[in-house]
């Protein structure tokens, strides 16, 4: 089977984990569609002006045939296509992934939806005899697909509906047991968070309550932070002040931050299996790969209890912070109150989880051995190559 992913995303770190060589007979080779000039000039013009003058968005997750017709099937990460190839979508949130949709889900109060053109072809091409499949991450991405279809007339719903299957991704188990270990000052509990969207993952409240229990409760705790710092306002409305004050907050507190602009993925693995507790306390994520990452070297993980995350994480294999949530189990963070409480929540919660952590470290490696199971359990790799290979016969059939 010759399997098409779009070339400009052929590496990236999410297709790299759900598609490109998950099923070992399979040819993945990248391909090129007929939007791939307007996108390719669209991110030129915006990088040589330093402004998004052409939105891209639309264009990133919407696709024509050009030359797919040289792979029986293309497999995509979010997108979809208007083309006759026959195709397969897994995705994080919605199908179609519009600009026009794809904030319904957030607030309080779903936002109400007009048929427009754009919205109106992307349906079409889901209920489509091309499109064969699309794949959610989670039950949660189920939910969410499912309410957004309620909007729609059911000539769409239904049989775009009919064509959604839940898959997890897959993890490997990267250690084969989990050693318990004695902690004290000397020898302190090391905690990783691992992400570029460090805001939108926690990372003011988790500096703010490690430099509390740090310096005024002199708990024997360590942060390992890899993080390039990126700025993505949507979720925390971070700003270019925040990127400096954690710099230095990073440079000032060396004897118990370990810092990383950024690692190869091979070295944050290595780095993670050096740390005892993974971390994710996130405003604002879709899934959440480095939980798994960090469950599959037997760390157990702290995450907020937003999304998919109660679905990849629990208070038996880990902790979860409960956060203030919408019926889709959104965070909510739209306004300035929002924002507030959701942040005290987060910070609130890593404090109280951490001093119980110090206080009783033996539930680290308990966790830990169970957090590994769920990995064997419920991610295993043969098992998702053998369901997607299923998905791909039947679509080519």
């Amino acid at each position: 089977m010759k399997i098409g992913v779009l070339a400009y995303r052929f590496k990236y770190y999410s297709n790299q984990r759900i598609i490109v060589g998950k099923v070992p007979e399979a040819t993945y080779i990248p391909v090129h569609d007929s939007f791939s000039i307007v996108r390719n000039l669209a991110f030129r013009l915006n990088q040589m002006f330093h402004k998004p003058l052409i939105p891209t968005f639309d264009l990133n997750n919407q696709f024509e045939d050009f030359d797919l017709n040289r792979v029986d099937l293309i497999h995509f990460s979010n997108g979809i296509s208007y083309g006759k190839t026959p195709w397969v979508s897994s995705f994080e949130t919605i199908l179609p992934r519009f600009t026009e949709l794809v904030t319904r889900h957030q607030g309080e109060v779903s936002s109400d939806i007009k048929l427009t053109p754009l919205v109106k072809r992307g349906l079409t091409a889901l209920a489509g005899k091309s499109c064969k499949r699309i794949i959610a991450w989670s039950e949660c991405t189920a939910a969410i697909q499912r309410d957004l279809m309620s909007s729609f007339p059911t000539d769409y719903s239904k049989p775009i509906l009919a064509k959604m299957q839940i898959m997890y991704p897959p993890q490997e188990l990267l250690v084969n047991t989990v050693t318990p270990r004695q902690y004290n000052q000397s020898n302190p509990i090391r905690f990783i968070l691992v992400g570029a969207a460090f805001f939108r993952k926690g990372g003011k409240e988790l500096l703010l309550a490690f430099e509390k229990l740090v310096k005024e409760e002199h708990l024997p705790i360590e942060l390992v932070v890899v993080s390039s710092l990126r700025l993505e306002p949507y979720a925390a409305h971070e700003t270019e002040q925040d990127v400096q004050w954690a710099k230095q907050t990073f440079a000032d507190n060396q004897n118990w931050v370990e810092y990383y602009a950024s690692l190869p993925n091979d070295k944050v693995l290595a780095l993670m299996k050096t740390c005892d507790v993974g971390l994710l306390p996130t405003w604002a994520d879709t899934y959440g790969i480095s939980v798994l990452e960090a469950q599959a070297c037997g760390l157990p993980v702290i995450t907020t209890d937003s999304r998919a995350l109660p679905e990849i994480n629990n208070s038996q294999v880990g902790w979860l912070i409960h956060v203030p949530q919408n019926r889709l189990k959104e965070a909510l963070y739209t306004t300035e109150e929002e924002r507030q409480t959701l942040s005290a929540s987060i910070r609130e919660g890593l404090e109280q989880i951490v001093r119980d952590i110090a206080a009783n470290p033996h539930q680290i490696a308990e966790k830990g051995a169970l957090a590994l199971e769920k990995i064997r359990k419920e991610h295993d790799p043969s098992e998702y190559a053998n369901k997607m290979r299923a998905i791909y016969q039947e679509a080519l059939a």
